[in-house]
């Protein structure tokens, strides 16, 4: 739908069977950590540089009768790591991958090169003040799968916050050594949903227990996708604000789209909605002070083409047979 309402829902769905990374292995361990030390990544296709931080990734299973299992990246910080705090972080969409998205595009250490093979260490990581666990989530999104394919098509916000609970506790029995650090979850667009939601299932799981199974010490949400109405007003004023709108198209846009749903929005708002994305430009409406990407598209809507131009590399680099390979995990 080539309209401005992408902005807050549009993602990198990519769905292969697994990636393999230099070290990789297809084999599993009853013991959690002889499993840790199985997880372990030593070298990345497309790495020329050397890492003074550890990371892991790999499968945790969340429930053996229908065979789910969500796929983790977990990066410690670049100093003292054990002394950090852990945060989860969770894309959104919902069905964008945190792995190919958070960790590859925004806020992991490793990012790729335009040409889609080089890797280069990204400074602003977030790994340089505490350690990142990126979690595709729920099954079918990223790495993350099933072996039962109608898990595919009844996933919801309940479910995935219950295989999200069942994952941490398995994970945290897979690396005992982080058991009790503080733990903070944080994420963007739909995880508007899922952050508050897990938050919540995990507080009731300790209170369940009378003990912190897991130090969740709080949660964090950018550009959160949580009701229609509000998030409409608000990026509808953010983007006038900003001068990226003029007063006209502001004042259609709240009058014929304020109560519309994103994602079946009528033909009315739609067509404003158009009207404000040539208004926008080239601007990118993630990063309004960041000069345009001038790779080219065959496109047709502006928004999309900003919110894609980066995954092509991202997609260039998973495609690779040095990080992609097929496997059946049984």
């Amino acid at each position: 739908m080539p309209n401005l309402k992408w902005v807050f829902v549009l993602c990198l769905c990519i769905f292969i069977n697994n990636l393999c990374i230099s070290s990789c292995t297809t084999s599993f361990s009853p013991d959690p950590l002889a499993q840790q030390q199985l997880d372990r990544v030593f070298a990345l296709p497309g790495q020329n540089f050397s890492l003074s931080f550890a990371h892991y990734s790999g499968y945790v299973t969340v429930n053996e009768e229908s065979g789910r299992a969500l796929f983790y990246w977990f990066v410690e910080a670049v100093d003292d790591p054990f002394s950090k705090p852990i945060v989860l972080w969770l894309n959104g969409g919902p069905g964008c991958s945190s792995i190919a998205y958070g960790m590859a595009e925004e806020i992991g250490p490793f990012h790729i090169e335009k040409d889609g093979k080089t890797l280069y260490l990204n400074p602003y990581s977030w790994n340089q003040v505490a350690n990142i666990l990126f979690l595709d989530s729920p099954v079918g999104v990223g790495f993350s799968y099933s072996n039962t394919s109608s898990d595919l098509l009844n996933n919801g916000d309940n479910r995935t916050a219950s295989d999200s609970l069942a994952f941490l506790l398995k994970w945290f029995e897979r690396f005992p050594q982080y058991k009790g650090r503080d733990f903070y979850i944080s994420g963007e667009s739909y995880a508007g949903h899922y952050v508050p939601q897990l938050s919540q299932a995990i507080a009731r799981y300790n209170s369940a227990r009378k003990e912190k199974t897991i130090n969740l010490k709080g949660y964090m949400v950018g550009n959160a996708l949580t009701d229609d109405y509000q998030d409409h007003l608000g990026v509808f004023e953010f983007m006038w604000a900003a001068g990226m709108i003029s007063d006209q198209t502001y004042q259609q846009l709240n009058v014929l789209c304020d109560l519309q749903p994103f994602i079946h929005s009528s033909k009315q708002c739609d067509k404003v909605l158009d009207i404000a994305s040539n208004e926008l430009g080239d601007i990118d409406p993630y990063s309004i002070f960041t000069p345009p990407c001038t790779t080219s598209s065959s496109s047709q809507n502006r928004l999309v083409k900003k919110r894609w131009r980066a995954s092509w590399f991202t997609c260039d680099w998973t495609d690779r047979p040095a990080v992609q390979f097929k496997s059946s995990l049984e």
